[in-house]
């Protein structure tokens, strides 16, 4: 095994922010060309390497190759490597990187996945480019996505949607306010409401989740003098995967309904829907009951959703910590990176 903190710090330091992934590309792509019985193909900027031994089973690993803007560069302090991109997640493609090239006759087929614009809008996500454009490379049964968990399963996820609320008021001068109607005083009972809201915590597969609803932006008035016609509110929820994207949203419109009046406007932005735990795989079985690892709920959204929703159960495992990502003491230590490895390696040699 390479050392795994050093790769990382070379990965680390070949910038990759959101469309400038070129150049980490193409060093992944010639890492992998040279490695024997692996099928590698490139859509754009994203890399699929397969194995083709006609095993039962097909498990995909998955992660992404652009970070956000920042400084560049990696520090490696004894078992400590600090760096953008570092968690986030350079480190888990550090670990996909090494397993190709180690574990060459896997008991199961592998299917290693590196795609772009993961940090950007959805819909420059390189996974949802392979699946629209080259979905038979997708094929598996099962995928584990590298997001930084800290060497835990961070099972399934929850979705989460938005909404944009517009309340009606009349226009008045500020001096004569009883001549209109005050929309922003309108939203005072629905933020009320909201900030009430008594959220579910339904328990998913042994997994327990925790919904949220919540105002993430308020807009409105016209002037210093005049009386407000008119207030915008942007509300996100945070749901379970018990229920779908359909249900979810019919359930916020039930709780915004007593405070709408005719000419009120809900506006749904947009709705990326849950993705069940799927723990019940026999080859997520064996990677969690041989390793002894905690299982949690992953109460943010991440792209395991993509796979559950082509009917390919899917999992957060990776080392790093996900608090870390984005932040400028991002930083990854030696222990659950190689861990992380550890495990994975277990799986694919043994298989189920």
């Amino acid at each position: 095994m390479a050392d795994l903190l050093a790769l990382t710090a070379q990965l680390v330091d070949i910038p990759s922010v959101s469309f400038n992934e070129e150049d980490l590309v193409a060093f992944l792509e010639t890492e992998l060309r040279v490695i024997g019985g692996l099928t590698v193909d490139r859509v754009g900027d994203n890399l699929v390497a397969r194995t083709t031994l006609g095993r039962q089973h097909r498990l995909i690993l998955a992660g992404h190759t652009d970070t956000v803007p920042g400084q560049q560069g990696s520090r490696i302090e004894g078992d400590t490597l600090w760096g953008l991109g570092s968690t986030d997640m350079k480190s888990g493609l550090a670990v996909m990187l090494e397993l190709a090239r180690t574990v060459t006759e896997p008991a199961v087929d592998v299917t290693y996945v590196f795609y772009a614009c993961e940090e950007v809008a959805s819909e420059h996500n390189g996974l949802q480019q392979l699946f629209t454009e080259a979905p038979e490379l997708l094929t598996g049964d099962v995928a584990i996505l590298g997001e930084p968990t800290d060497g835990i399963i961070e099972a399934g996820c929850q979705g989460t949607m938005r909404l944009e609320v517009t309340l009606g008021g009349v226009r008045s001068h500020s001096a004569r306010p009883w001549m209109g109607r005050n929309a922003i005083h309108r939203a005072g009972p629905l933020l009320a409401a909201v900030a009430g809201y008594q959220h579910r915590e339904p328990v998913v597969d042994g997994c327990t989740y925790r919904e949220a609803l919540q105002v993430v932006n308020i807009s409105g008035g016209v002037a210093g003098n005049v009386v407000p016609d008119a207030v915008t509110l942007l509300i996100n929820h945070r749901y379970a995967p018990d229920r779908s994207a359909e249900q979810a949203e019919a359930h916020v419109r039930s709780v915004l309904a007593p405070f709408l009046e005719d000419g009120d406007q809900v506006t749904l932005v947009n709705n990326s829907p849950a993705a069940a735990p799927g723990l019940n795989h026999p080859l997520l079985s064996a990677l969690i009951g041989r390793n002894d690892l905690p299982v949690e709920a992953k109460l943010g959204w991440t792209d395991v959703a993509f796979f559950s929703g082509h009917g390919v159960p899917a999992v957060n495992f990776g080392p790093g910590d996900a608090t870390l990502a984005h932040t400028k003491d991002e930083r990854v230590e030696r222990a659950p990176l190689e861990a992380t490895y550890a495990a994975l390696v277990d799986l694919l040699t043994r298989g189920v």
